[in-house]
């Protein structure tokens, strides 16, 4: 490989140390020089683009290319064999009661198949909410409130200030401002108000959205993981509304960053018993009441990252609603990896050694949420990938099971030799690696929970996907920061601020938490979304965006 083509793969990038700490050079900012290696765009290839499309299409619709020629073959040499006068006799061949007796047996079929198909769930619209602006802090006025509190020493918001700066959030996220109290901020009155102020501003947009009534709701779900009071916060919305008294109301807690879709998934079940219904999830998370105060670092990083956010779905299983329904739900896929300890105890709430309450995070977070992935998009895959990905996923399995990679190589002096050893390892090592679905052909648009910008690069890395298609997530981690289970419908919203999301398009929601739980659900667009909405979270900055994290 020449010169040039080497310095094609590498990648330089300029990373901002912050100031330094001590030695001769303290108080002066530091930066380092970070060079990637990246592989070639084989993509960029012509003819192997144009081959890979051909395969795709040539797999896909096999069926079709062998069997209609097929049938239209036999058919013109049935008729063709046939004068006119043959034709209307064959016609006329048949009496009125086999005709009728055809006619009806394809009726009821296909009354049968109507009925017990499930009902179609439709996403009428959704809204998140955005807090005041006086509630909008950088990262700076964020350690300064912590600093402000007086329950923080230097070296822990030294590490909070580490954290933060790593972590790929922005200057404009929010918190509540009880955060830099000096009393005790988790109590139930604080978490009441922090809860109404969300909960029934995203719900006073989604009404008037959708301009559907309260009463008319008949599925309530609410999830939020950490504060839950009694009453439930279900019952705070009903309270509030005056929702009817025979509303099916359900309250998730505990359930982590995830839960939003489960509560998704519960209100599509509760649709498919209850014809002609409305349902709405709400899902938040209580950044104030679940502020930790402690030492310990593994429950301070959870502080670093969340912050306030909810969002509240309309969905409906009316067939008139089809019309002016934004998506229509395709697939859910939900995994669950808490009987594995470690995957168990890889997000805990408990108290340290000083009896202050927060989540430990533990070290095999990054490695069980790995695995719980792996486990999520192996078993969606069949559901959405192509009929082609999956023959190339299966080949490459066969290959590796069958063909299993050398475990010995052969050493020689010889440089000839050492030559062609190293092409048989580097063969055997390509034979061993599994082939990665391309998700690309398979939706549109990702909505991955922002977690943090090294849980976001690491998904990217894995699944092949390009900036664009990291887009969205990486934009709402940098300007809304982790909103737990909330945040994948600011990313939607996002989208629909930036008007890519097309009629037809397939969208893909994934989110984790603890437990260890990973969940998906796709949803299909029924619609052009031609302008965002006056009350999208993403309308007064979206110009901005994309930024660098």
């Amino acid at each position: 490989m020449s010169r040039s083509s080497e310095q094609d793969l590498l990648s330089t990038e300029i990373v901002n140390r912050g100031i330094e700490p001590s030695g001769p050079n303290a108080g002066s900012p530091t930066f380092s020089v970070r060079v990637r290696r990246r592989l070639p765009d084989f993509l960029q290839s012509v003819n192997l683009k144009y081959v890979k499309l051909g395969y795709h299409y040539l797999i896909n619709h096999a069926v079709y290319l062998a069997t209609i020629p097929v049938l239209v073959l036999v058919f013109s040499a049935e008729v063709g064999s046939l004068s006119r006068e043959e034709i209307w006799k064959k016609l006329w061949d048949y009496d009125l009661a086999t005709v009728i007796g055809f006619f009806g047996v394809f009726v009821l079929t296909v009354c049968v198949y109507f009925m017990s198909r499930p009902r179609s769930v439709y996403l009428i619209d959704f809204a998140c909410f955005k807090p005041s602006d006086e509630l909008k802090v950088t990262r700076e006025e964020f350690i300064e409130l912590a600093r402000k509190s007086g329950k923080f020493d230097e070296e822990i918001l030294g590490f909070k200030k580490r954290i933060l700066q790593a972590s790929g959030i922005g200057d404009e996220t929010y918190v509540p401002r009880s955060i830099s109290s000096s009393e005790n901020i988790s109590t139930m009155k604080e978490g009441r108000e922090e809860a109404s102020m969300m909960i029934f501003g995203a719900l006073d947009e989604l009404f008037e959205k959708t301009r559907v009534k309260p009463k008319d709701v008949g599925v309530l779900v609410v999830n939020c993981s950490i504060f839950n009071p009694t009453p439930s916060l279900s019952a705070m919305v009903i309270n509030h509304y005056k929702m009817r008294g025979n509303i099916l109301s359900y309250n998730l807690g505990g359930m982590g960053c995830s839960a939003g879709i489960i509560a998704i998934d519960l209100a599509r079940d509760m649709l498919q018993s209850n014809p002609n219904s409305y349902a709405v999830v709400v899902s938040t998370e209580m950044v104030g009441y679940n502020w930790y105060v402690g030492r310990d670092k593994s429950m301070v990083i959870p502080n670093c990252f969340f912050r306030m956010g909810c969002s509240a779905v309309m969905l409906s299983n009316r067939r008139r609603d089809f019309r002016h329904a934004k998506y229509r739900l395709e697939h859910i896929v939900r995994t669950h990896k808490a009987a594995d300890d470690r995957s168990f105890r890889s997000v805990y709430q408990e108290e340290d050694e000083q009896g202050f309450k927060g989540l430990k995070i533990s070290r095999d977070l990054m490695e069980v949420g790995g695995e719980a992935l792996k486990t999520n998009i192996t078993t969606l895959g069949p559901l959405v990938l192509p009929f082609s990905e999956q023959l190339l996923f299966f080949a490459a399995l066969l290959r590796r099971t069958f063909l299993p990679a050398a475990k010995t190589t052969t050493i020689s002096s010889s440089p000839a030799t050492a030559k062609i050893n190293g092409a048989k390892s580097s063969s055997s090592s390509d034979l061993s690696k599994p082939y990665i679905p391309d998700y690309k052909l398979a939706f549109e648009h990702f909505c991955f929970h922002a977690a943090s910008k090294t849980v976001l690069e690491e998904l990217q890395k894995n699944l092949g996907l390009s900036d664009e298609n990291m887009e969205a997530s990486k934009m709402t981690l940098h300007r809304f920061g982790n909103t737990s289970s909330s945040g994948i419908w600011y990313e939607l919203a996002y989208m629909e601020a930036k008007e890519s999301v097309r009629r037809g398009d397939r969208v893909w929601q994934i989110a984790f938490g603890s437990g260890f739980k990973c969940n998906s659900v796709v949803w299909k667009a029924m619609r052009k979304v031609k302008k965002p909405a006056r009350n999208n979270p993403w309308l007064d900055c979206i110009d901005r965006y994309p930024a660098a994290l």
